[in-house]
C-alpha cells in the first residue's frame, strides 16, 4: 500500500517508515497517525520484514501533535478517540521497532519515540513533553513511559516544566540508547536493525514480549511469563538449528519456524 503521510521503504529484512509532513514539522495529525498505524500493521504482518525503523528525516522527528487540528476537538470528539486508538495499535506491533530521531521529538513525537523499543538519536535531537504549556498533559503515554525510563523525579520535572532537553542529556537520563553525528543516525539505526534481523524471529518476538511484560507486572508474574516463553521456544525449528549450528561451529540459518 501507499500512504499520503508516510513513506515506506523496504530493504531486505528491514523496513523504514518516514513521517512525511515536512511542511508541518511532521506534526502528528489524525491522518498521519492513521497512516503510520496502518503502515506499521502491514509491515508487522509481512513475513519478509523483521525490524521496523521509524524516522522523520534529518531535520525533525515529530514536533508534536497537530495543535490546530486538536484545538477544534472536544473531549468526546470521535476523531480524537480514533487518533488515540491508532496510537494504541502502534504500541502493539510485535516486531522490534527502532526510532531514529533527529531534530525535535516533542509531545506526541517524544511519546512515539518512547513507544519504540530502541531509540537512536542524532546530536541535534531534542526531547520534551511541553503539553502543560497548552493546558493539557501528555495523552499518548508520556507520563507513564517517561517515568519508567528516567524515574519519578526527573519525569516530574520535565512534564511539569515542559522543558526540552538535548540528545546528550537524554542519553545520560537513559531516554535514548546512543547519540551519533547527524549524518550517521539513520545508518546507525539500520546497523542495529540488521544485527537484530539476523537473529531467530521467534526468539526476538518472545524476548520483546517478555521485556515489555516487566513494566506491567510483578517480578514473580514476569518470571513466570519468561519461563513459559523459554519452554515454548524449545519447540521451534530455529532453536534446534541455533544449537546445532553452535555445536557444529557454523553460522545458523534461522527461518522463523
Amino acid at each position: 500500500m501507499t500512504y499520503e503521510n508516510v513513506i515506506v521503504e523496504k530493504d531486505g529484512p528491514l523496513a523504514v517508515v518516514t513521517l512525511n509532513r515536512p511542511q508541518a514539522l511532521n506534526a502528528l495529525s489524525y491522518a498521519l497517525v492513521k497512516d503510520l498505524s496502518l503502515a506499521m500493521q502491514e509491515l508487522d504482518g509481512d513475513a519478509e520484514v523483521r525490524v521496523i525503523i521509524v524516522t522523520g528525516g534529518e531535520k525533525v522527528f515529530a514536533a508534536g501533535a497537530d495543535i490546530k487540528e486538536m484545538a477544534e476537538r472536544g473531549p468526546f470528539d470521535e476523531r480524537l478517540h480514533e487518533r488515540l486508538h491508532y496510537r494504541d495499535l502502534i504500541n502493539k506491533i510485535s516486531k522490534p521497532v527502532i526510532a531514529a530521531v533527529s531534530g525535535f521529538a516533542l509531545g506526541g513525537g517524544c511519546e512515539l519515540a518512547m513507544s519504540c523499543d530502541i531509540i537512536i538519536a542524532s546530536e541535534t535531537a531534542r526531547f520534551g513533553q511541553p503539553e502543560v504549556n497548552l493546558g493539557i498533559i501528555p495523552g499518548s503515554g508520556g507520563t507513564q513511559r517517561l517515568t519508567r525510563l528516567v524515574g519519578k523525579h526527573r519525569a516530574m520535572e520535565l512534564i511539569l516544566t515542559g522543558d526540552i532537553i538535548g540528545a546528550a542529556d537524554a542519553e545520560r537520563l537513559g531516554l535514548v540508547n546512543r547519540v551519533v553525528p547527524v549524518e550517521l543516525f539513520l545508518e546507525e539505526a539500520k546497523s542495529v536493525a540488521k544485527k537484530i534481523a539476523a537473529k531467530p524471529p521467534l526468539a526476538i518476538k518472545a524476548a520483546k514480549e517478555a521485556v515489555l511484560k516487566s513494566a506491567n507486572t510483578s517480578l514473580d508474574e514476569g518470571l513466570e511469563f519468561e519461563r513459559k516463553s523459554f519452554y515454548l521456544l524449545f519447540a521451534s525449528e530455529d532453536r534446534a538449528e541455533g544449537m546445532k549450528a553452535f555445536l557444529e561451529k557454523r553460522k545458523a540459518e534461522f527461518k522463523g519456524k
